[in-house]
């Protein structure tokens, strides 16, 4: 039979390191756990410089409109920098975009500088200068400026427009956009071009 006491009736040394151990791990035990969540601040300093360089380069890649035989832009001497903030309409020579959105194919520049867009895009008939399947989506984009600009604390009034306009569109149909522009809330107009370091180059 196994005895744990030892015969001067002290405790048994295995019992004493036992003990000891024992308290070791209340005491590990009672300290406070580790956090176990997840610290998303370095991660979040990351996020932010790669939001800054994606939109510079948004910026910068809206400003590269690319030359064809379907849209070429006017020149010009201005040294201003580009605008970057709006919506961008696009009259080319055989339709209108906002956006990357094809919003309605264009006649011949003929009957463009006639009764620009036709008279079944139009809400009051040929002569009319709003465009109603422009003035639809435009309408929309204007919904979500003004969120945005209430969010940034700008002010929501009116809304701004980036056009970009072949140099040979008809007076006709660029004066339509702009009436159906201005329809629509946007105020402030920007018209893209090429920069040339003389007149008429």
């Amino acid at each position: 039979m196994t005895q744990s006491a030892t015969a001067g009736g002290g405790t048994s040394p295995n019992i004493i390191r036992y003990k000891a151990e024992l308290r070791k791990a209340i005491r590990r035990n009672a300290n406070e756990p580790d956090v176990n969540f997840l610290n998303i601040t370095a991660m979040l300093d990351i996020m932010t410089i790669i939001l800054v360089f994606l939109l510079k380069s948004l910026g910068e890649s809206s400003n590269a409109i690319p030359q064809s035989d379907d849209l070429r832009l006017p020149t010009s001497v201005a040294k201003t920098d580009p605008h970057q903030e709006g919506v961008t309409v696009t009259l080319s020579k055989s339709q209108i975009l906002v956006g990357d959105q094809k919003i309605l194919a264009l006649p011949g520049r003929e009957s463009q500088a006639q009764t620009g867009v036709g008279a079944q895009n139009k809400r009051g008939g040929p002569n009319d200068l709003y465009i109603v399947p422009l003035g639809n989506v435009l309408q929309t984009a204007r919904r979500t400026d003004v969120a945005l600009r209430r969010a940034k604390g700008l002010d929501p009034s009116t809304s701004e427009a980036i056009i970009i306009a072949d140099r040979g569109t008809p007076y006709r149909l660029f004066i339509e956009v702009l009436f159906t522009l201005g329809q629509s809330e946007f105020g402030k107009y920007h018209l893209m071009v090429m920069q040339s370091k003389t007149l008429g180059g």
